[in-house]
């Protein structure tokens, strides 16, 4: 399976702007620029985006090792946190940050507590990011 998106820039790094698109059309032309990355322009940016699928992708994660825990959540409410930080070899993401909590009918802390930490290490997403993923995973009464 592939999943494509694109990027197109025109013009310098602090007075260009871009734009992405996505196959399927969720994102089409969206804005992103220098403003949209480092200061509070109107777009989306690279980072947010990671957050984006990272959020998703570990929702989903959480869900499938639920359910081999014989456990079916109502909901899973995930925030990811990306940080940028300007490094010894230039700007690099440094540590995503997950915070999640979840409403799981017959869940136990520790049963809730092993699935979060496998859905965290096994996402695909944390699989491709070299950063740090820290996490605070609350179960929901």
């Amino acid at each position: 399976m592939k999943r494509k998106a694109s990027a197109v820039w025109n013009g310098g790094l602090k007075d260009g702007k871009g734009a992405i698109s996505t196959d399927s059309g969720v994102l089409s032309n969206t804005q992103y620029s220098f403003s949209t990355r480092f200061e509070d322009g109107l777009g989306t940016n690279p980072e947010e985006l990671i957050a984006a699928a990272h959020a998703a992708c570990f929702s989903m994660a959480l869900s499938g090792q639920l359910g081999q825990a014989g456990l079916t959540a109502d909901s899973i409410r995930t925030t990811a946190a990306v940080s940028l930080e300007k490094t010894d070899s230039g700007f690099a993401i440094t540590n995503v940050h997950l915070d999640v909590t979840a409403k799981v009918p017959g869940a136990d802390q520790q049963a809730f507590e092993t699935a979060a930490n496998n859905a965290k290490a096994g996402c695909p997403v944390s699989k491709l990011l070299k950063a740090e993923i820290t996490m605070d995973a609350k179960l929901e009464a």
